[in-house]
């Protein structure tokens, strides 16, 4: 995911970041159809309504995440779209102890991120847009999860999703003319698309969207893991605190999980 968003910030030179959030979703979209190739059950009535929201919601959210990052720091970014899955797991939250680890989660994600709001404020509307659409993510692909073959309906998501949302793909023109950037927004829709968002969907068939959501902390904590270990990037005493607290809340928050949620029959 993260060697995704690096490539993709890189192509925001040569397209809107809304044409490179449609080319990673039509890349992705290929991808997928030519791994899973979906039987013609998942393009028929409420599975393709079903897979169409989610595809759509899940492109929406990358599209207003990128626009966001192009105007604000991606640790802001980070930090403001962390509320969608907060929401969610408040939402499912049960018990004190499921309120403290979310307090704790919340709190580190903040620590972590390097929140700066002066600056843009269409980009922190963007960024609000993307935590609505990262809660609309995780509702949604729980029930495709659990509703039939969760990567089949992500692959006829992603056509849907990049047949609607196809006017971005006039943000992408410099692009078509360079098979080394087509190669690059392919490779966002697999790096940043294909590989996360079909672990997602093995996980969502195993958790609670609350627990869930609440795991969705560890990324920007696996971030700043990474870049101590492949970028010599010591975190600050701020960082590392946000690190323990969002450990810890993770460690909390699963204790009082239910378990796998059960699929319904037929």
């Amino acid at each position: 995911m993260y060697a995704g968003a690096a490539i993709a910030v890189d192509l925001f030179g040569h397209a809107t970041p809304s044409g490179v959030a449609w080319l990673r979703c039509l890349g992705a979209a290929v991808v997928l159809v030519a791994w899973r190739r979906p039987p013609k059950v998942a393009w028929r009535g409420k599975r393709l309504l079903l897979a169409g929201a989610f595809g759509v919601v899940t492109a929406g959210m990358n599209v207003v995440f990128y626009e966001a990052i192009a105007r604000l720091p991606l640790g802001t970014v980070v930090a403001l779209e962390f509320a969608g899955p907060v929401v969610v797991a408040a939402a499912g939250s049960r018990t004190r102890r499921d309120l403290v680890a979310l307090v704790l989660v919340a709190a580190g994600v903040v620590a972590i991120a390097d929140v700066r709001i002066a600056g843009s404020a269409l980009g922190v509307v963007f960024a609000l847009a993307a935590a609505a659409a990262w809660a609309g993510y995780i509702l949604l692909g729980k029930r495709v999860a659990i509703g039939g073959d969760g990567l089949d309906s992500l692959a006829v998501g992603f056509v849907v999703a990049t047949v609607v949302l196809s006017p971005l793909a006039l943000g992408t023109g410099e692009m078509w003319g360079s098979p080394r950037m087509l190669v690059l927004g392919i490779g966002v829709g697999v790096l940043s698309t294909v590989v996360p968002y079909a672990l997602d969907q093995v996980v969502l068939r195993r958790l609670g969207q609350a627990r869930f959501a609440v795991l969705l902390a560890l990324l920007p904590v696996t971030a700043g893991v990474v870049g101590f270990v492949v970028l010599a990037q010591v975190p600050s005493v701020a960082e590392a605190i946000g690190t323990l607290a969002v450990v810890a809340g993770v460690a909390l928050r699963s204790r009082d999980d239910a378990g796998p949620v059960t699929e319904p029959p037929g």
